[in-house]
This record gives C-alpha cells, structure tokens and sequence, in this order.
C-alpha cells in the first residue's frame, strides 16, 4: 500500500463526514465496507457515511447484460450522485467501470487484487465433480459472453445459459432450482462474501482467461477534488494498477465491452508485466489469443509539476511511476493492434451483430 495523503480536514471535508457512494447489493456493501475500513485507519480523526442507491443493472434483471448495451449499467446512478456533490467517492468493482470514464472522473485507487479467477459453483447433486465430469447436456448458468465463448469450445458437451441476478439471487437459483448443473461466478466475489466453500472448481487462465479489472475494486472521486483525491490514492496497489492499465488499455484499443468476449491474464514478475489477451466468437470456435511484455522497472520519481494528475485509461496514480504507467497501458494498446492486424476486428463485429440478433 502506498504512503497515506494529506488528511481531508478535521472530520471529514470542510467540517462533514465523507460520504461514500455504492450499489445496494450485498457484496458491494461488503467491498464498500472492506474500502471505508482502510481508509478509516489512515485517517481515523474522518468521520466516513455510506450512501447506498440502486443502479440500471441492479434493476433490469430479465435481460442478458450483453443484451442493455449500456456500457455504465452498474456505474450511471452513482456517477450522478458524485457529479451533484452528493457523495465524494464511490466504490466500484473495476470491472464494472468502462474504459473511458466521464469527463470530471477519474479512478482515483485501484485497491489490492482478489483472485481474478473465475470459479464454477456446482448444484448440490453435483458436489465433488468438475465441468469436464458433468453429464452430456448439463446446463450451465453464466451472464458473460466472455466465460460462455471459453468453455463452450472447451466443453461442447455442456450447454451454456443466462442467469442473472446478485450472486446471493443466482446461487439461489442455482440450489433451489434444477434448471442449472452448475453456474460461473467470479472467485473473488465468492471470497468476500464468505462462501469460499461454495467453489468447486476455480478456472485457471487456461481454462478460461478472466474479465479486464476483474477482482480488483476501484474508488472513483471527481478528478479536481484534490483532497478527496490525496486521500484515496494511498490505498493504490502498484501491481494491481499496472495489471489493470494493461487490461484496461487493451480493451480500449479494441472498443471492447460487455457485448463481445474479451479476456485477458496479467502476471507481473521480477519487474517484467506479461499480458495475455484474446477475442472468441460466441460459441468460442472462432479465436485470437497471443501474449506479450514490458519492463515496468522504473523509479518513482516524486517531481511536481503539469503532468502530476496524469490519467491512463482512467485511472490517477501519482505514488506509482508514471513511466511504468505509460509502459503498461503501450502494452495493452500494442497487443490489441497486434490482435486487430491478425482479425480481431472482424471476429468482435460478428460477435456484437449475433448477439444484438439472438
């Protein structure tokens, strides 16, 4: 973790408590929780409110996410509220957050990674088993285009699902229901509601890459709020945010989003950051994956000046080396053109006409 900030005034900002902004849910109040905690104990003269609302996606529950092409479905309501001054800051899973931020945002920490992996919860009946043990035509829940393409082309044998819902709703489903033999969730939510028991299976990256930013949370504040700001920015993870620029970046470059399947898989190793990406069709029998490097070996260097409130895909990380920034986000732009040069485009355009179609 980095170096705290200067603290945000007495109590709070200008003489209030800090309010922070997040969705409804269970496991968003627990990531909220787990956020306001850390910042508690760097600054625990704050007095921290949290301010809970409801967004697009936690409302429309009977359409595939793939299917709303809203790239903030989870993120809008809470944009707003930090826009109108209700909330300073407002607490995200990464992955839920679009590339290219509002104007007047920006990420302002990228918190210590969970897992990343992606973890298969299986029905009750199905306990001890694996996808690769279930039986022909077993049905498998997942929302993500992404996870579906994967495992489609890994396991033809079984038949992927929509399922939506929080994950206490889906699990629901999952046990009280026959419909599904098992359903895809990701690890790191699992984990922090405490139903690490509940995974059967965790997916390696060679079973099934993950979700850009997925298992990292992320605080978002507005960009000119240089306290709030100097707040936050010390609960930035130097790995995690070099991972996510990467990831980031190169989901940019290929306008990617929750409609087509993009993955990847970061590994950050004796200063070098891989990268490994690819675009699938969506029944996965269509794919470009490759991987790539960069050295991210660079000092920090605390120099004040006009570059200081750099952003790179979205996110401000002054206590991290902006030339390692830099190299990280040229890594995930250069391996999406890579990507692009061999097809990408064409696989992606598919991809998005189908399911717009389905």
């Amino acid at each position: 973790m980095a170096e705290p900030g200067p603290a945000a005034g007495e109590n709070g900002v200008g003489g209030r408590a800090v309010r922070v902004g997040t969705r409804r849910s269970q496991l968003a109040r627990i990531q909220t929780d787990s956020v306001v905690e850390m910042l508690r104990e760097l600054h625990p003269d704050l007095h921290f409110e949290i301010v809970a609302m409801s967004t697009t996606g936690d409302k429309i529950l009977d359409t595939a996410l793939s299917k709303i092409g809203e790239k903030s479905l989870f993120t809008k309501e809470l944009e707003n509220a930090l826009e109108r001054n209700e909330v300073d800051l407002v607490v995200h899973s990464l992955k839920d957050l679009p590339t290219s931020l509002p104007p007047g945002f920006t990420i302002g920490a990228v918190c210590k990674r969970e897992t990343p992996l992606d973890a298969v919860v299986f029905h009750p009946k199905n306990c001890g088993k694996t996808l690769g043990l279930l039986p022909e035509k077993s049905v498998i829940g997942t929302s993500s285009l992404r996870r579906a393409a994967q495992l489609r082309k890994k396991f033809p044998q079984l038949e992927f699902r929509d399922i939506r819902g929080n994950l206490n709703t889906r699990l629901k489903k999952l046990d009280e229901k026959e419909e599904f033999s098992a359903i895809i969730l990701a690890a790191a939510g699992l984990k922090r509601m405490g139903w690490e028991n509940r995974i059967g299976q965790l997916l390696s990256p060679e079973d099934c890459l993950y979700a850009v930013g997925q298992g990292a949370l992320a605080v978002e504040v507005r960009a000119k709020d240089q306290e709030i700001l100097n707040m936050v920015s010390a609960l930035h993870d130097g790995e995690t945010v070099l991972c996510c620029i990467a990831e980031r970046a190169f989901m940019k470059r290929l306008e990617g989003g929750c409609s087509v399947p993009v993955a990847v898989s970061t590994m950050l190793k004796d200063g070098q950051l891989y990268l490994t990406g690819a675009v699938y069709s969506l029944d996965g029998s269509d794919s470009l994956k490759e991987t790539m490097q960069t050295s991210v070996n660079y000092p920090q260097q605390n120099e004040d000046g006009p570059n200081d409130d750099v952003q790179h895909v979205g996110i401000t990380a002054k206590n991290v080396a902006g030339q390692a920034q830099e190299a990280a986000e040229n890594l995930g732009v250069e391996l999406a053109s890579l990507l692009l040069s061999k097809g990408a485009k064409h696989i992606l355009s598919v991809a998005r006409q189908l399911n717009d179609a389905c």
